[in-house]
């Protein structure tokens, strides 16, 4: 994170974070899944799942962040601007705090990584099935949104269709379901509860810190009205049916 950091410095592009958060988390599993003492086959599906999840998260940011944008990302953009001469030493703690954060949330891969009883638990098998169904939501999310933006007839203008009308980020909530995921797995595990933190964790994140609460202050200032009508009839988080225009 420390060498990402000094990237930035050059190219005064913080976007790449979010990159190399998601790696990082698939990193740390194969990590946890070579060094644990765990049963064989559990450290092996440790380190296939949760490297597929962040594979596919971190390839989609890449492409759709890094590549496709190519200046940095208007949160970035707006920290950026309100620090002024103090972003440099800010972004410095900002990256190695997204270290930290990866390192807190990879505590359900290290309980998977050392639990040896042989077999896989119905927890597990439910967590499994959970995950896949988590994971097909969030791809759907997005790839409904990049097919979204990608007409120009739609510059401008808020993203409504398919799961985006039901919530006003079905991608995070499908994220959220996959850490439930990973949390249902670990439970079968010794000392299995303290899995639970990483949901949690990533509950308040993504509704009070560098989710939602950011995210829609960047919609807010690049499309104004359409937004707020957006806010007023959609659900936040939990896809739902939306309200009437006239009933919000």
């Amino acid at each position: 994170m420390t060498a990402l950091w000094a990237r930035q410095l050059a190219t005064k592009n913080a976007t790449a974070v979010d990159v190399a958060w998601t790696a990082n988390l698939g990193l740390l599993a194969a990590l946890y899944a070579v060094l644990g003492d765990g049963w064989g086959p559990r450290r092996l599906a440790l380190a296939l799942v949760v490297g597929a999840w962040s594979l596919r998260l971190s390839v989609h940011l890449f492409r759709h962040r890094v590549l496709a944008e190519r200046e940095e990302d208007g949160r970035y953009r707006a920290l950026r601007a309100k620090w002024g001469d103090a972003a440099p030493r800010n972004f410095l703690f900002f990256y190695w705090a997204q270290g930290a954060l990866d390192v807190l949330l990879s505590v359900p891969f290290v309980l998977a990584a050392q639990h040896a009883t042989s077999g896989f638990h119905p927890l597990e098998l439910a967590g499994g099935a959970l995950f896949a169904a988590a994971l097909f939501g969030e791809s759907l999310a997005d790839r409904q949104l990049a097919a979204f933006r990608a007409n120009p007839a739609n510059r401008g203008r808020t993203c409504r269709v398919g799961l985006w009308r039901f919530s006003r980020h079905p991608n995070y909530f499908f994220e959220w379901l996959q850490w439930c995921a990973f949390a249902l797995c670990a439970a079968a595990s010794p000392w299995g509860w303290l899995g639970v933190f990483a949901p949690l964790l990533m509950l308040f994140l993504i509704l009070k810190v560098t989710g939602i609460p950011p995210t829609e202050e960047q919609a807010l200032r690049s499309r104004g009205e359409d937004y707020r009508r957006y806010q007023r009839t959609t659900s936040a988080f939990v896809p739902w049916f939306p309200r009437s225009e006239a009933s919000a």
